[in-house]
This record gives C-alpha cells, structure tokens and sequence, in this order.
C-alpha cells in the first residue's frame, strides 16, 4: 500500500505529527511505501491515483483551515482516499467539515478527519507550555496517531471530528473574518535591534513571504500568520506588535531549524 502524508508547518508541530503517522503507517502496514512532504514544495498536479491514500496535516488556524492547505487541495487529486489531521491547541472548532466542504467541492471525499492535541504555539496567546505539559501533549498525540494509521491502513471512512457547538458556532465564525485579512496581518512584526541579520525567517518561511533588505526581514504581504518567523528567530528579534514582548517562544523540540528550511525551488 502506498501513502502520502502532506504537511504545512510553522514551528514544527506538524512536521512531527507527519513524522510519527509514516512511522506507524510503515509498522503496521509491512511492506508499504510511505512519503511526506512539505506542502510548499509542491508546484504541480501530481497525478496520483486510486492505489494511493493520502494524509493532510496541517494546523488549526483561528479555528479554520489555513489558506495554503485549501490552495494546495488541486495539487493533490487523484488519490483514492484522503485522511487529514488537524493540529490545535484544544480547539478544533469546525475546521475539519470546512475542509470537508472545501473538498467536496473539488469531487474529493475525506474518509476522516481527526483533531490531535499539541502544544500551543500562537505567541499573543501565550508563551510556551512548561515542559511538562509539552510532553502530555506528545504522549497523548502518539497514541492517537496509532489508532489514525489504522484506520488509514484499512481504508475506513469515519465521521470527521469536531468541536463543542459552541466552538463550531463562535470560533468557526470569527474564521471568516480572519481568513479574508490572514495576508496582511504581517504588517504588525516588527524587527529590533537584536536582529543579527541571519536570514533563517526568510529561509524557513513556508510561503516565501519574507525577504532580508538591508540585512533586516521585511514581510511582503502574503502571510499565513504560521509564525514561524517569530518562533524560530534565534535572537528573539522578531515581535508581534507588542502582544508577544517577553513571551517564552515555542517550536516542537525534535524539529530543528534544518527540518523547516523551506525547499528551493
């Protein structure tokens, strides 16, 4: 049997949640042949086919699907069956039926959609977790991740997952709104004068959306408010605003800045 997992990932939570579904995938199916790749790197069709079963990971963002993963869904068509996984910090609200929608749309079906629990990463929020509780949300989402290669590995077609009605109602509401002005958010980052001219956010940027002038990141106007520029900036130059002043920064601590570099195309 052959997989595919696609990932889109800001400061690495997603990029792990893929790594451990293709470790359980190849341990429970002997013999498959497992991918995972980085959503960016994709340019064209693949023209993949009935044999194939493909895995969407990506994060919740304000409680919806981010916009790169439903640009992306035409780049991925063909296969025979689909499975996604939405990462979130305990609120998945509505976001896998709006991709469940988004897909229908395109004649795709999502056999299942499952809603996994890591460790929060939107710095106005909040800092980052203690370490304790990072590694409650690392258990609890490998054994899940164990129940998911199965019922991928079978084929099963569930009911995808969803929030509490009030989170479906509320927060999936408020998706609309942030998801027509997602782009232009980046203009409240800021750079101090801390920066040391790296060029890592440019480089780890999923979406090119960043560029060194003068040694310092401007941003360019289509951000996906990933923050992986904010969380993974080793000086801690970059600030949104001045909601994230002094906030311990978070990216999942088996991803390294490496792993995020984003492909050169």
């Amino acid at each position: 049997m052959n997989f595919s997992i696609f990932y889109f990932t800001g400061t690495g939570n997603s990029l792990w949640v893929a790594r451990k579904l293709g470790e359980n995938l190849r341990s429970q199916s002997s013999g498959s042949w497992v991918s995972i790749l980085p959503l960016s790197s994709l340019e064209t069709t693949l023209g993949l086919d009935d044999q194939m079963t493909v895995g969407l990971v990506f994060p919740v963002h304000a409680w919806g699907v981010p916009s790169m993963i439903k640009r992306s869904l035409d780049l991925v068509r063909g296969a025979g069956s689909y499975y996604a996984i939405a990462v979130n910090a305990g609120q998945v609200a509505n976001t896998l039926v709006q991709l469940f929608r988004e897909m229908r749309k395109k004649g795709m079906i999502l056999s299942a959609g499952f809603s996994i629990r890591m460790p929060s990463n939107y710095l106005p929020f909040g800092g980052a977790e203690s370490v304790e509780d990072q590694r409650i949300c690392f258990r609890e989402a490998e054994e899940k991740l164990n129940r998911v290669a199965r019922v991928m590995i079978d084929r099963s077609s569930l009911p995808v997952e969803k929030g509490p009605l009030w989170q479906n109602l509320l927060l999936s509401g408020f998706n609309g709104f942030f998801s027509s002005h997602a782009s232009s958010m980046d203009k409240y980052f800021i750079v101090q004068d801390s920066c040391t001219s790296c060029g890592w956010c440019e480089r780890i940027c999923p979406v090119g959306n960043i560029r060194l002038e003068n040694g310092s990141p401007i941003w360019l106007n289509h951000c996906e408010q990933c923050y992986a520029c904010i969380q993974w900036c080793p000086a801690e130059a970059i600030q949104y605003g001045k909601r994230t002043m002094g906030k311990k920064r978070y990216h999942h601590p088996e991803i390294t800045l490496q792993d995020m570099e984003r492909p050169q195309t």
